[in-house]
C-alpha cells in the first residue's frame, strides 16, 4: 500500500518536540512518505541542523497572516458548498463549550481549508496530529471539509485537565484511531468516550533518540549532584523541589541540584532560592540545548522530577536511557517506566517530607547500586521506547485508517 500521509503540529520544528522529528525520521525509513504541515514555526530561530533542514521541508498555515486564508476558505465554499456547512457546523459546536470563544474556532476552519487544499495537492492519504488541543481539531474539520481520515497523539497533562472544554469525545469520535503515549493516558481517554468506541485509542510510546541510547556507558558522578530538566512552571513542582532542597541543607547534606531549563515561574524559584541561601547549592541553566541536556544528566548521579501533573516525560525516558537512576512522582504515566529500588524512586506527588528523604538517599547511594539501577533503567527504556517499534505500530495503524478509509467509500 501506498502510505503518503500528513503531520500537522501546532508549531514544527520545536526544540521540545524533537520526539515528533524523531517519529517521523523513523516513519519514512520505512518507506511511508510524510508531509509536513504546521501553523507556526516559520520564524523561530532553531539552531540544530536536522531542524533547520525539518523547517525548510514544513509548510505553515499561517504563513502570510490570517488574511491569506482567506482564498481557501472561498474556494472550498465553492467547490462543496455542503461539505462547507456541514464542517462550519461541527465548528460552531466545538465552540459552545471550548476553552476558547467562538471566533477562534472558526478561525480554524479557515485553517483547515487551506491544509485539506495541500493534503489533496500533494496526494496525502491520512494527517496525523501531535496533541489533543487545536490541532485535532484542525484536522477533524479538514476531514469535515471531505480530507482524508485522521488520527491523533494524546500526551496530556492539558487534555486529561480539560477533555470536555477541548472536545476529546468529537474529536475521537470521527477520528480512525487516537494514541496514548503510555497505558495510563489510554484510560484517561477511555473516560471520556463510550465502550464501542475503546478499541479506537491505541498505546504507541514516543520514541527514544538514538543520540541518548547509543551513548558510550559512563559511572555515575562521584559529586553529589542531582538535575532536573523541564520548563520552570507550576506542574513540575521545582518549587517543592527547593523545599526540600532547603530541607536537606538544614541537615548539612552536601549536594548539588542542576534546575536545567526556564519558563514562567522562574523569578518566584529564584526568590525561594534567595530566600533560603541555596544560591550555592542550586543553579538554573536556563533554555538548553538536547547536547546540553545529555551533558547534565551525564554529569550528575541521576534526575530528579517531582511533577504534579505529566503525560510521561521525555525527560525520564532520555535520563535512563543514559543510564541515570529516576527519582519522579506516582503521576500518570510515570510508574509504567520508574521502578522502585529497582532503577530508582518514586514518591507521593506532593510530599515535601518523602521527597526529601528519598533525595537523601539517591545522594547517599553507593556508586555501584547507581551504576546498577542505572543499567535496569537502559534496559527498561529501551524495550518499551525504541523508536523504530513505535514508528512501525504507526505505519500499521496508517495503512488500517486508510483501507477503512476507501472501504467505506
Amino acid at each position: 500500500m501506498d502510505l503518503r500521509v500528513a503531520y500537522f503540529v501546532n508549531q514544527y520544528p520545536k526544540v521540545s518536540h524533537s520526539f515528533i522529528r524523531r517519529e517521523i525520521l523513523a516513519l519514512e525509513q520505512r518507506g511511508v512518505a510524510v508531509a509536513r504541515f504546521a501553523l507556526r514555526g516559520w520564524d523561530a530561530d532553531v539552531v540544530d541542523p536536522i531542524d533547520v533542514e525539518e523547517k525548510g521541508r514544513t509548510r505553515y498555515v499561517l504563513g502570510g497572516g490570517p488574511l491569506a486564508l482567506l482564498p481557501a476558505v472561498l474556494a472550498r465554499l465553492a467547490r462543496d458548498p455542503v461539505g462547507f456547512w456541514s464542517a462550519l457546523r461541527l465548528a460552531v459546536r466545538m465552540g459552545r463549550r471550548g476553552v476558547r470563544p467562538l471566533p477562534y474556532h472558526l478561525i480554524y476552519l479557515a485553517e483547515a481549508c487551506r491544509l485539506v487544499g495541500w493534503m489533496a495537492k500533494d496526494g496525502c492519504r491520512h494527517v496525523h496530529a501531535h496533541f489533543g488541543t487545536n490541532s485535532a481539531e484542525v484536522v477533524m474539520l479538514a476531514r469535515a471539509l471531505g480530507g482524508p481520515s485522521y488520527s491523533f497523539t494524546v500526551h496530556g497533562p492539558e487534555e486529561f485537565d480539560q477533555p470536555v472544554f477541548l472536545g476529546l469525545a468529537e474529536k475521537i469520535r470521527h477520528a480512525a484511531f487516537v494514541a496514548g503515549i503510555s497505558s495510563y493516558g489510554r484510560s484517561q481517554l477511555y473516560r471520556w468516550i463510550p465502550f464501542e468506541h475503546w478499541p479506537k485509542v491505541q498505546v504507541v510510546h514516543c520514541g527514544l533518540d538514538k543520540a541518548f541510547h547509543d551513548v558510550p556507558a559512563t559511572p555515575p558522578a562521584a559529586a553529589p549532584r542531582l538535575v532536573c530538566v523541564g520548563r520552570l512552571c507550576e506542574q513540575k513542582g521545582q518549587q517543592l523541589l527547593i523545599e526540600a532542597a532547603h530541607a536537606l541543607h538544614r541537615r548539612g547534606i552536601d549536594f548539588e541540584l542542576v534546575l536545567a531549563g526556564d519558563g514562567e515561574m522562574r523569578p518566584q524559584i529564584e526568590a525561594l532560592i534567595a530566600r533560603y541561601g541555596l544560591a550555592d547549592k542550586v543553579r538554573i541553566t536556563g533554555w538548553i540545548s538536547s547536547d546540553r541536556v545529555r551533558e547534565e544528566l551525564l554529569a550528575a548521579r541521576g534526575l530528579v522530577l517531582p511533577s504534579f501533573a505529566e503525560g510521561l516525560p521525555v525527560v525520564i525516558m532520555e535520563a535512563m536511557a543514559l543510564r541515570r537512576p529516576v527519582l519522579s512522582t506516582y503521576v500518570a504515566g510515570i510508574p509504567e517506566l520508574v521502578r522502585p529500588d529497582d532503577n530508582g524512586w518514586l514518591v507521593p506527588a506532593g510530599d515535601i517530607a518523602q521527597l526529601t528523604e528519598a533525595m537523601a538517599a539517591f545522594l547517599a547511594a553507593p556508586a555501584g547500586r547507581l551504576a546498577e539501577m542505572g543499567a535496569r533503567a537502559h534496559e527498561r527504556v529501551l524495550a518499551r521506547h525504541d523508536v523504530d517499534t513505535e514508528a512501525g505500530k504507526l505505519a500499521d495503524l496508517f495503512a488500517e485508517a486508510i483501507a477503512g478509509a476507501e472501504a467505506g467509500r
